[in-house]
């Protein structure tokens, strides 16, 4: 499973994924555990508005997103490009995305 993270600094879930010029991607998988794989730098406009699309376009290869807010709109879109899921937390990066993975076996048990 392939995890991006809307974080301005991979430490902290911090960013609204319609304005994420910066994403961290991991794996995760039950023989390796969860493995970074990338940090995704983007070009978003601070000041512009409607610019999820463009975040969604850069994590079409990932099977869930986690940022700190997310726009109704930007939601169905990632379901259009079969993202699973678009997760809104404000905690650490790793506490996230351990979180998530943790709900993720329970659902799956």
């Amino acid at each position: 499973m392939r995890i991006a993270v809307a974080s301005s600094d991979g430490k902290q879930v911090n960013l609204h994924l319609g304005k994420a010029n910066s994403l961290y991607i991991y794996d995760w998988n039950k023989k390796d555990g969860v493995v970074f794989v990338e940090h995704r730098k983007l070009d978003i406009k601070k000041t512009a508005k409607h610019q999820g699309s463009d975040v969604l376009v850069a994590c079409e290869d990932c099977d869930v997103i986690i940022s700190q807010q997310f726009g109704f709109k930007t939601k169905l879109k990632a379901e259009d490009l079969g993202i699973r899921l678009v997760v809104e937390d404000e905690t650490p990066v790793m506490e996230a995305v351990d979180k998530y993975i943790q709900h993720y076996k329970f659902m799956n048990s």
